[in-house]
Order: C-alpha cells, then sequence, then structure tokens
C-alpha cells in the first residue's frame, strides 16, 4: 500500500448543493494518480477516526477529492472550514506506470526476446496501450493476452 498522507492537516471544504461532495477534502499532489471513478480506492484516519475503501474521485488536470461523509464528521466533531488530520494510503498501488515494469512481466514470463524482436513501433503501442488502462485488473488482463500472443 502506497501511503499519500501522514496526519496531514487539510481543510474540511464545504460546498452547498453538490450532493455527496458537500464536504469532502482535496488529497494534495494527487493529481498524477491513475484511475477513474471507482477505481482509486484508499483507507486511513480523519482527526482518529478510521475510514475504509473509500473512493477519490479524479478531477481532471486537479488533485483528487474524498467525500466525508455525515458519519466521520459527527465521530470528528467537524463541521466545513475546520481542520482535520489526515492519513491516507491506496489500498491498491499496484498499477504499472513505467515502461520497464512491463518488460520485466515479459522477462518473467519468458517472452521478453519475442517481444524485443518486434517493431520499435509496435513495442510502444503496446507499451502505451498497457500504461493507459486505468487498473491493475485491466493491466493484468492486457499483459496476459500480450504474454499469450507472444508465447
Amino acid at each position: 500500500m502506497k501511503e499519500l498522507l501522514k496526519n496531514k492537516k487539510l481543510i474540511l471544504q464545504h460546498v452547498p448543493g453538490k450532493g455527496s461532495w458537500t464536504y469532502h477534502i482535496v488529497i494534495p499532489d494527487s493529481k498524477d494518480i491513475r484511475g477513474k471513478w471507482g477505481d482509486i480506492k484508499v483507507s486511513g484516519t480523519i482527526d482518529g477516526y478510521a475510514f475504509k475503501n473509500m473512493n477519490l474521485a479524479p478531477v481532471i488536470g486537479k488533485d483528487k477529492m474524498m467525500s466525508v461523509n455525515g458519519e466521520i464528521r459527527k465521530a470528528i466533531n467537524k463541521a466545513g472550514g475546520d481542520e482535520i488530520a489526515v492519513t491516507m494510503h491506496l489500498d491498491s498501488d499496484n498499477w504499472l506506470t513505467r515502461e520497464n515494469d512491463i518488460t520485466d512481466c515479459f522477462r518473467d514470463a519468458d517472452v521478453l526476446e519475442n517481444f524485443k524482436a518486434l517493431g520499435k513501433d509496435e513495442q510502444h503501442k503496446i507499451i502505451q496501450d498497457i500504461l493507459a488502462l486505468h487498473s491493475e485488473e485491466s493491466q493484468s488482463k492486457k499483459i496476459v493476452a500480450q504474454i499469450k500472443k507472444l508465447s
């Protein structure tokens, strides 16, 4: 699990009329975390109150957000504008983000030489297709399919 925040002081945001997002926190330095809604799960604590398997919301070109529901706000006795201490980690951080991660998979499956025998453009396309996927599961399926083709 990848740690995102360790006892970081954040402001509990309050934006009336935003439904589930009326109360939320913005997670600093998170805009480069890949994944679509429902794929990015986090756990941790807010002012010592434990939360598990919560969704981070992607915001194009901005840091991710997490909704802070009434149960949590009541437990920590905080409202919009209040400062809270947040510790948070990704529940899964096994997405592949580098070309070397993928070629290592091909090496482990004993198909790296076959991959290297492909043209540079085809190699690049395979790598980019895998890196463009937004979940560990979808990347795994694509890698397995490529390994079968390269076998």
